[in-house]
């Protein structure tokens, strides 16, 4: 699961990160001093859980909750104040941890998240179409999923590369694309650059060989592209 440490205190933004590192499932994508600064990061990274502390300035913790409410990623409270945990729990977070926070609590957590995580991902496979529409210079277009090889950010529209050298444009963003694509078939590589996995030809350095089409590989994805690859 690829991570977000938001707390406005370095020390506890550490003790967060070697929590953290308890599990190996976990990756750290970026640690933030303020919701503001989260928000920026959960808008052009693929964040599936956030460590959130409340009491931060300029935008409490809640106040982002909120915006983010029944979207993902899902949200760890990281607190030294109790009383907030009536309203943090109104949020539907997935739990809230009082500072100092215990080892043992904190893999409880994580569990939780990981189970949360799961049952959304089923229920976002079962739903998941065989063919997409999608509107491309004002022409809605149907495309078969099994033809997508990658989606490429480039300025305010994605790029849909689809096999036999067929591509279309359309307006929007790789974040809202890649929240509605099934992972296990589909991940992001790259902040550019979301792949469909099955149509991984080879990997040279940090380069995918995508039916003859070289994508690149940043290395803050390269633990996620591993571990979904099957080695021998």
């Amino acid at each position: 699961m690829n991570c977000l440490i938001v707390d406005d205190n370095k020390i506890f933004r550490l003790l967060i990160k070697k929590l953290i590192s308890l599990d190996t499932s976990l990756i750290l994508v970026a640690e933030c001093e303020d919701a503001i600064e989260a928000h920026q990061q959960i808008m052009e990274n693929k964040i599936d859980l956030i460590f959130l502390d409340i009491l931060m300035p300029g935008m409490s913790g809640l106040e982002l909750a909120k915006i983010l409410e029944d979207k993902p990623p899902l949200i760890i409270f990281t607190t030294s104040i109790a009383e907030h945990a009536v309203e943090a729990f109104s949020l539907n977070v997935v739990d809230f941890l009082l500072k100092p926070i215990s080892a043992s609590r904190f893999l409880k957590a994580i569990e939780k998240a990981k189970a949360i995580a799961i049952r959304n991902q089923n229920t976002q496979e079962v739903n998941f179409p065989e063919f997409i529409f999608i509107r491309d210079s004002n022409i809605v277009r149907r495309v078969k999923v099994i033809d997508i090889l990658y989606f490429e950010a480039i300025g305010d529209y994605v790029k849909i590369q689809l096999v036999g050298n067929v591509d279309y444009s359309i307006h929007s963003s790789l974040k809202n694309i890649e929240h509605k694509l099934p992972q296990q078939f589909f991940l992001r590589i790259h902040r550019s650059f979301i792949i469909s996995l099955s149509k991984i030809d080879g990997i040279e350095g940090k380069t995918l060989i995508i039916d003859k089409h070289l994508v690149p590989v940043s290395d803050s994805y390269r633990a996620n592209l591993n571990k979904s690859m099957k080695f021998l």
